[in-house]
């Protein structure tokens, strides 16, 4: 029988992360789900499928493995939700908000964690931004605060890399290669497709 894997996405904002896992969960892939004190605005809507919304207080009382700070709200991940979700899932998605996260991870679920980083160039990062209808002083935001927070760096610290500047579906099938989800076509009947 195979292991169980746990699969961590990062990246910075607008890397598209929360897209990925939003396509992943619609092919039927198993979400973890972080809770976190930020409230996303209609802009953003969709990301609230993917967070749990609380107030501080009871934020402050979750039982976590995974606690972060993002653009000044928490971030965490139930210790409950990731260890039933290893135990009963063959494979399993999360969204980490930086590569903090996973030092915190490792002591549950070390050998089994597979991280990877979604990266972006400053270029696609504002594009991305004007086309979520941020103005001029949230874009300068944004890239400050990643250029400050080494966002953009934290491709270090992960498994693999996936570059997602062009469609989303090549970013997509790779992180399907790298969970195994995608089977490889036969050498024989490779050599005829490409002879």
């Amino acid at each position: 029988m195979a292991q169980n894997k746990v699969y961590a996405l990062l990246g910075s904002h607008a890397s598209g992360k929360a897209s990925m896992i939003s396509q992943l969960v619609s092919m039927g892939v198993h979400y973890i789900p972080s809770v976190t004190t930020k409230h996303f605005d209609d802009r953003y809507a969709y990301k609230r499928k993917l967070f749990q919304t609380v107030k501080p207080d009871a934020y402050a009382q979750e039982k976590l493995i995974v606690n972060t700070q993002y653009q000044g709200s928490s971030f965490g991940l139930r210790k409950s939700d990731v260890l039933e979700s290893y135990q009963q899932h063959q494979i399993s998605i999360m969204l980490l908000m930086n590569s903090g996260g996973i030092k915190q991870l490792t002591k549950f679920i070390n050998q089994d964690l597979v991280t990877i980083f979604l990266m972006i160039n400053e270029e696609v990062f504002i594009e991305r931004m004007l086309r979520a209808g941020c103005s001029n002083d949230e874009i300068k935001y944004f890239v400050e605060y990643a250029d400050t927070n080494k966002e953009f760096e934290q491709w270090q610290d992960v498994n693999f890399v996936i570059k997602n500047t062009s469609s989303p579906r090549v970013a997509l099938e790779q992180i399907l290669a790298i969970m195994g989800l995608v089977t490889l076509v036969p050498q024989e009947e490779f050599d005829k497709m490409t002879a």
